[in-house]
């Protein structure tokens, strides 16, 4: 009995690995984005108060979907804010009020909703040949792992430290080496004066309700908009990143959580919340578990990060503010290296579709945008081309 109960417990103990890259998760996804969920939110008028609402909306979303669906489907489940629809609300919510900025966020959690429980959506996705996904996977993240390099060329003495670490640790200490990497990186970031504390300070965040109201104007200038970049530039990705990870986790009920928090938690500023590609393949590498089947742990550190992250609103966007550019990009690419290999592995493997996964894999990579959508959804498109061309030249 004593056995049986200390097995259980050890199962549920999140080793140092998954703490680290549930951090590293989240330090990616706020120091990427969070300035453009700060316009967004200006753009709408908001106040101060009113802005750190919005993050403690979204904190709560991406905490909550993580950390509840990594847990029942025992599988790494990493949901995030809309960076192409922050930016898209950057521009389209100038002059529209708080309430019926809020309301289309209503109108597009709805919509989301829609696509999930119809199941339209994992339908259409379910058609993505695995090495197209696993293709247009490296050409996200191939731009992270660059990243690495030229920022050498700002702070050579960091991330040559912190590349070098890895590759010692990489043999070595396999689990431990990412945080090995990050705590080596923070040491020397301190000794050479690039920690940046002035702008912290300890606030807590007040959600604000801020009752929605609805007119026709504003669901078709910024719902629709806002639902349609949200579905091609990070759902769809998204999904891609959990196939080509090797999970075939439900994606309609995935989608439909996200929906419901989006038009429930609305009124506070949250926005739109959906399955993230860059920051999950963080949670889905080997770097996170050596055993695939727990990397869900690691999802679930991200979410408790993302509470907190929520709770103290801007004090964490002050902290994260604080690590140095160059710090960010390294841990980030170097948390991706083994991802990066193993979606050109996957991708390149089968030579009947080597030819579609390099076209996938170019056109994601080039970082082009058509119609304000990015080019993740273009890299699928131009792959499914591509192989639809290829079968009926044969």
């Amino acid at each position: 009995m004593a056995t049986s109960q200390a097995v259980a417990t050890r199962r549920f103990v999140v080793p140092l690995s998954a703490l680290t890259a549930g951090f590293v998760t989240v330090l990616v996804g706020f120091t990427s984005s969070v300035a453009i969920v700060f316009q967004a939110a200006s753009a709408a008028g908001a106040s101060a108060a009113e802005v750190s609402s919005w993050i403690a909306a979204l904190g709560v979303a991406m905490g909550v979907s993580c950390i509840g669906l990594s847990l029942y489907y025992r599988k790494p489940v990493v949901t995030a804010w809309s960076t192409p629809g922050a930016a898209l609300l950057a521009t389209s919510l100038v002059g529209v009020p708080m309430s019926a900025a809020l309301g289309a966020f209503v109108v597009c959690g709805l919509l989301i909703l829609l696509c999930g429980v119809t199941g339209w959506f994992e339908k259409a996705i379910d058609h993505i040949p695995l090495p197209v996904a696993a293709a247009m996977l490296a050409g996200v993240l191939v731009r992270f792992g660059m990243n690495v390099f030229t920022a050498m060329q700002v702070n050579a003495v960091l991330v040559l430290a912190m590349f070098v670490a890895w590759l010692l640790l990489k043999r070595l200490s396999p689990r431990y080496c990412v945080p090995g990497v990050l705590l080596l990186g923070v040491a020397i970031a301190a000794v050479q004066g690039k920690l940046n504390w002035a702008g912290l300070h300890l606030a807590v965040a007040r959600p604000m309700w801020i009752t929605p109201s609805f007119d026709i104007a504003t669901v078709i200038g910024v719902a629709v908009p806002l639902f349609v970049v949200t579905m091609a530039s990070q759902n769809v990705p998204g999904v891609a990143v959990m196939r080509g990870a090797g999970y075939d986790t439900p994606v309609s009920p995935l989608i439909s959580w996200t929906g419901v928090l989006t038009a429930v938690l609305a009124p506070f500023g949250c926005f739109s919340v959906n399955l993230a590609a860059i920051s999950a393949a963080i949670c889905m590498g080997r770097e996170a578990h050596e055993d695939p089947a727990q990397r869900y742990q690691a999802a679930v550190a991200a979410g408790v990060f993302y509470l907190i992250a929520g709770l103290f609103g801007a004090t964490i966007a002050a902290l994260f503010a604080a690590f140095p550019h160059e710090l960010v990009l390294a841990i980030a690419g170097i948390a991706l290296f083994g991802t990066i290999g193993n979606s050109l592995s996957n991708a390149l493997r089968e030579e009947r579709m080597r030819e579609p996964a390099l076209i996938t894999f170019l056109v994601t990579a080039s970082g082009v945008t058509l119609l304000g959508i990015g080019a993740a959804f273009w890299g699928l498109v131009a792959g499914a081309l591509t192989l639809l061309l290829n079968r009926w030249r044969a």
